[in-house]
């Protein structure tokens, strides 16, 4: 009895590890992609002047990203594994030109500091949604509306232009984002453990790919406020 318990128990942790580490994977591969074309784009005075010297274009790529989000969100069941894996690279690589600003506008030694400083706090955060045995379900809300103030307060900035408030949101957001980090990883194992026996590698990879999209995301958006406190300007 106790041996078939322990054998069970080995294979569901063997089943979450494998499903984590292939969210991982995928994550790694956004975000190097991301890294790549955002380098790239920063140092093409041809791609800068398309991107930037355009609003259209701009705010064009923001809106297409957008669309990618919410349509693997809303379609991730009905579409082929190959199209959810196709569309997350695609939004990667988009994702990369705009972010390209930040090679233009923070010295290199600050971007490279901040990228350690995120990572090391991402990584701490997602073990911690990996090991805890709290259950970190009622904070999915709570951080939702963070999430929205951080929205609303930064459209209002927009037109307000202060640096105050810039500040308070940053702040705001970097702990919306330590939050969001924990609670999605104990999503995703909880999502891994929850996996039929019998699943298909399409059913895995799909989650595996939405997985990767909510950490990227939250690495992402996590590295944007820490940069924005600790990012040293060009100027």
């Amino acid at each position: 009895m106790n041996s078939a318990f322990s054998t069970s128990q080995s294979n569901e942790l063997i089943k979450v590890n494998s499903f984590i580490r292939s969210v991982y994977n995928w994550m790694a591969i956004g975000l190097g992609l991301t890294a790549f074309i955002a380098y790239y784009v920063s140092n093409s005075e041809a791609a800068i002047q398309f991107v930037f010297g355009n609003k259209m274009v701009f705010y064009g790529l923001i809106i297409a990203e957008l669309g990618f989000v919410f349509y693997l969100s809303a379609r991730i069941q009905k579409i082929q594994a190959s199209t959810a894996t196709a569309l997350f690279v695609i939004y990667a690589a988009l994702n990369g030109i705009t972010m390209s600003f930040i090679f233009l506008a923070y010295t290199s030694s600050s971007i490279a500091s901040t990228f350690v400083v995120c990572s090391v706090t991402f990584l701490a955060c997602s073990i911690y949604g990996m090991v805890t045995k709290r259950d970190l379900t009622s904070m999915g809300g709570f951080l939702t509306m963070g999430l929205i103030g951080i929205i609303i307060a930064s459209v209002v900035n927009m037109f307000v232009q202060s640096s105050g408030m810039a500040m308070v949101i940053s702040y705001v957001g970097v702990l919306v984002f330590v939050g969001l980090t924990a609670y999605d990883t104990q999503k995703l194992k909880t999502m891994a453990a929850s996996l039929p026996d019998n699943a298909s590698g399409a059913m895995v990879r799909k989650g595996a790919i939405m997985g990767a999209l909510a950490l990227y995301l939250d690495f992402i958006n996590l590295f944007l406020m820490l940069l924005r406190i600790m990012g040293g300007s060009r100027d």
